[in-house]
């Protein structure tokens, strides 16, 4: 394995940017579901999808704009890397099973953006699997890496959906969903909670999370309708509701899985094999660069939707140090 470079280098992958967006196909049995199945296919004009996340466009912009949130951020870092090394040295024990209550704001120009109770259901459902190692199809994980992969120990709980009807049809990823002001929905409770936006996004992006650390009023994720839960208005290849997963992991203070750089570029995970570039569709395993094979079925690479299936044990360690002492989201821990 290419040897991973020191927490020095965070500074510069805090302004490394990339877009991500991830795939899956899916059977709906009934036959509602199919029916919006196929119009969120017809609505999309533009061709096959690929996995694009703003995130860390999103981070580049918020770094230019918030002068100390560099500052926040390294020490955000120090306090992750100070947390993983007491854990293991047995001088802290880790946190127990830990519950993050949701608030869901649906933000819809149309009927089919107004997505149901259902299909919000299915996605925290999918959450609380991909978070727990209880995904089914968790038995996809090629042997080399099945001792890797984590049970992150994270419940999620649906707590509140807040529905606002809008005439704007599209968002950007320029954070006015979050205002009320701006014809959106302002965050609920950010230190205690869990805030996703549904809304058209646009710009070929599936969704963007914003990292621990930066502005409370925008503390959360944002997803496009279609690439929400399981059921109802969602799109092939990314109906499985790993959009969410891999952007909670954001939110949770994961990179992406190739550090968002070639081979020399972390992702301060230290099982994590360094990787070239992002992965998209169903790669055949192994695919290898780096000199290593890629974890092309990791939640935080670019794959489709049924193609990643795993957190890995490093990962684990570092989404858990932002609830631990001093850590970013120590609040959400009563």
């Amino acid at each position: 394995m290419i040897p991973k470079t020191p927490i020095n280098a965070f500074i510069a992958l805090l302004i490394s940017v990339l877009t991500i967006s991830c795939i899956d196909s899916k059977k709906e049995d009934d036959e509602e579901a199919n029916n919006l199945k196929e119009i969120a296919a017809v609505d999309q004009t533009r061709k096959r999808p690929t996995r694009t996340c703003s995130t860390m466009d999103i981070l580049k912009k918020h770094l230019t704009e918030t002068p100390d949130l560099r500052t926040k951020m390294i020490t955000i870092e120090k306090q992750c890397e100070a947390f993983i090394k007491s854990r293991k040295s047995g001088e802290t024990k880790d946190l127990n099973t830990i519950s993050i209550p949701i608030i869901v704001h649906v933000i819809y120009n149309n009927e089919n953006e107004n997505i149901s109770d259902t299909q919000i259901k299915s996605q925290i459902d999918i959450l609380n699997q991909d978070f727990t190692k209880t995904n089914l199809d968790r038995d996809q994980v090629p042997q080399e890496f099945l001792p890797l992969a984590a049970n992150i120990q994270i419940n999620f709980n649906l707590e509140k959906v807040i529905r606002v009807s809008s005439e704007r049809t599209e968002w950007g990823t320029g954070d006015e969903m979050k205002f009320s002001s701006s014809g959106g929905s302002n965050v609920v409770t950010p230190q205690s909670h869990l805030n996703i936006w549904v809304c058209n996004i646009g710009e070929e992006a599936l969704g963007y999370a914003q990292f621990p650390g930066d502005n409370p009023l925008t503390d959360g994720i944002v997803i496009s309708p279609q690439y929400f839960g399981s059921e109802g208005y969602v799109l092939s290849p990314f109906d499985r509701g790993r959009t969410a997963t891999h952007e909670v992991g954001h939110w949770l203070n994961l990179r992406h899985i190739w550090g968002d750089g070639r081979c020399m570029k972390d992702d301060y995970v230290d099982d994590t094999p360094s990787a070239d570039q992002p992965n998209y569709g169903c790669p055949e395993y192994p695919v290898l660069s780096c000199n290593t094979n890629d974890m092309s079925m990791n939640y935080m690479d670019y794959v489709d939707d049924t193609c990643m299936y795993m957190f890995s044990k490093g990962q684990k360690d570092r989404m858990r140090a932002v609830f631990a002492e001093g850590g970013p989201r120590q609040s959400f821990i009563k």
